[in-house]
């Protein structure tokens, strides 16, 4: 049984009932003085609070898609080597399955468009990632046979799944919606998560003597997509898209590589580098490299690129409403920002899914479509 089958909720719900049955059946016998019906009293509150706590964390998961396997969930207890770029795997793309996408005529490529699972192993970086590339109705059809085609790499918060992109924020239906309504053009999109690493949180950054995280997405990640697909070669054809963490990523990398993306939208990113147990030292007493990291002071330090950024927020509800004001003031030439403010929100997928429409729509716009 996988960890989001109803078949596990339910049967936490079932232990929690039958728990709490237990302790009102069982109660008046516990209730004498004696260390033993303490002990035996204390166990059957614990053992309600444990059900309880689990049936809330399943539900949460369920919804949210933090973890989409057991495996999944017991690697964020420990370090495997996973953790660490080994250099084992060969450079290069490597389609594992496809899928079709939840919408009319799905079923279909050429209707519906197809989502590929790929494992991606970088040359540069030796860094391997799983990801999901959604491929456009267009990509199919013989009239873009030799067409390439703009690209966006979305990127989850942590921790995340690649897989909470497609079921719970629904970016490639979104995508397919926007085209048939002409609110945007058919695009690719490169959907993963920021922590290549494993479980280790990098902040999507090259640590010293650690994983080159940044060289990953800026380097690898693109000339192995275009070895494969159809995607456009000039930055003008490629942006990057993130939530939470993955926004912070998505505007850091932007900031630090503008000759590769020419486009970046944060929804309820952060603009200063988390540091807690999830990323370690990060830095290794670089503080120069710790200062560079953080958004705010990149802007009235180092140059601005010719970039076009999205930032997304709430005036109630969120935490990073005042950064994100500061963010939007500090913006200089050439570079360019846009906005979605809500009057009320939150840091959660659902605020997430009002603004994925508006922030592809105006990804697209910024994008160039190649020739073919």
């Amino acid at each position: 049984m996988g960890l989001t089958s109803k078949t596990v909720l339910f049967l936490a719900v079932s232990v929690m009932v039958a728990l709490f049955a237990l302790a009102v059946w069982l109660w008046p016998r516990l209730s004498r003085q004696g260390w033993r019906a303490t002990v035996q009293r204390a166990g059957l509150v614990l053992a309600g609070q444990l059900a309880l706590l689990a049936v809330g964390g399943l539900t949460a998961n369920n919804t949210f898609l933090f973890f989409t396997s057991w495996t999944d969930l017991a690697s964020i207890f420990q370090r495997s080597q996973e953790d660490q770029p080994t250099g084992r795997a060969a450079a290069g793309l490597k389609v594992r399955g496809h899928q079709s996408v939840n919408v009319p005529g799905g079923s279909v490529p050429e209707k519906g468009g197809r989502i590929d699972q790929v494992d991606v192993h970088g040359a540069g970086s030796k860094i391997s990632s799983s990801a999901f590339v959604y491929l456009p109705p267009e990509y199919f059809q013989p009239e873009f046979k030799n067409t390439t085609f703009p690209t966006s790499i979305v990127l989850t918060g942590y921790p995340g799944t690649a897989e909470a992109l497609i079921k719970g924020l629904r970016y490639p239906q979104t995508a397919w919606k926007l085209a048939r309504q002409k609110k945007a053009q058919p695009m690719i999109l490169i959907m993963l998560r920021p922590s290549v690493t494993g479980q280790w949180d990098t902040e999507c950054m090259n640590v010293p003597g650690g994983p080159q995280a940044a060289s990953f997405f800026a380097h690898d990640l693109p000339k192995e997509m275009r070895s494969h697909y159809r995607i456009g070669r000039q930055r003008e054809n490629l942006g990057i898209i993130g939530n939470s963490t993955g926004g912070f990523c998505a505007l850091k990398l932007a900031m630090e590589y503008p000759q590769v993306f020419s486009a970046a939208g944060s929804l309820s990113g952060y603009f200063k580098p988390a540091k807690d147990l999830s990323t370690g030292d990060l830095y290794k007493g670089d503080k120069r490299l710790e200062q560079r990291s953080n958004l705010l002071w990149r802007q009235q330090h180092v140059p601005a690129p010719p970039t076009s950024f999205l930032v997304t927020t709430s005036k109630q509800g969120e935490g990073n409403y005042q950064d994100t004001l500061r963010f939007i003031q500090q913006t200089k030439s050439p570079s360019r920002v846009s906005s979605i403010i809500l009057d009320r929100g939150g840091h959660n997928f659902n605020t997430w899914r009002r603004e994925i429409p508006g922030t592809l729509a105006w990804i697209s716009s910024r994008l160039q479509s190649p020739k073919p």
